[in-house]
């Protein structure tokens, strides 16, 4: 019910406005950056010996990720060299397959695995 008693407005900043195309110094550094960053993905030698390891067994990609707890697209995307390597599902995928797929893939991980001392 009204019963005339004085009500409290503020205006808020950019009200109504179209604000949020503004570009500042920082947006504007941003777009002109042109580094690409993008992680490392399966090596294709890893791949090729995921998918041939497999292929001994007389596994479909479908077995495989049943056999290893993972989902088939896990799996496709490690056969396709598409996959960013986690060494768990690696190392399960090795067990499954009976194939050692680390060997090629060590020399890229270790420097970024290992921290360097300081001296």
């Amino acid at each position: 019910m009204r019963r005339g008693a004085p009500i409290d407005t503020s205006k808020k900043w950019a009200a109504g406005h179209n604000k949020q195309h503004v570009m500042d110094k920082n947006t504007a550094a941003l777009d002109r950056e042109t580094e690409e960053l993008k992680h490392d993905k399966v090596t294709l030698d890893v791949a090729r010996l995921i998918q041939q390891g497999r292929q001994a067994k007389g596994m479909s990609q479908k077995d495989l990720a049943t056999k290893i707890c993972e989902k088939p697209q896990i799996i496709t995307e490690y056969e396709t060299g598409k996959a960013i390597p986690s060494q768990q599902i690696l190392s399960k995928i090795e067990r499954a397959i009976g194939k050692r797929t680390l060997p090629s893939l060590t020399p890229t991980l270790i420097p970024t695995l290992i921290p360097t001392p300081i001296r």
